[in-house]
This record gives C-alpha cells, structure tokens and sequence, in this order.
C-alpha cells in the first residue's frame, strides 16, 4: 500500500470560478497568501529574490498624453 499522497495540481481555470465567489476579505486574504507563498518560493522564474524591477508607465510622461490625444483624434476623423 503506498502511504504517499497524490498530489493533483490545479490550473488557473479550475481555481478561478471559485475565487471569484469568495468575499472581498478572504479575497484579499487569498492574494496575500499567494504573495507569501511567491516570497518563499526559491525559484520563482524569471523573477530574482531581492531584485528591484523598474516597471514602465506613463505616469509624469506628459508627452505620452498628447501622443495618445493625437492618435485618438486621428482614429475617430478616418471613421
């Protein structure tokens, strides 16, 4: 008899449904649960433990606003 547990993997499609019925508290306290178990992980590919990743935005990039401005004006004039 083999006293090792299977251990069956979810997918993100199994998981989901039922994420989304819980509240918003445990839903919160569903994702830093998650996050915890990310922390610990050692291999978290491609993330490295302790490196700072610079994320772009456009936040304080004025031009980007105009850009998009433009293209949006563009876009409804050829309609």
């Amino acid at each position: 008899m083999n006293s090792r547990k299977e251990v069956h993997e979810m997918t993100l499609a199994e998981v989901l449904p039922s994420a989304r019925l819980l509240s918003a508290t445990e839903k919160l306290r569903l994702i830093r649960i998650l996050a915890e178990d990310l922390d610990m992980a050692e291999d978290i590919s491609p993330l490295e433990p302790f490196k700072t990743y610079d994320l772009p935005t456009t936040y304080d990039s004025f031009g980007a606003g105009a850009v998009l401005m433009e293209t949006l004006k563009k876009s409804t004039q050829s309609n």
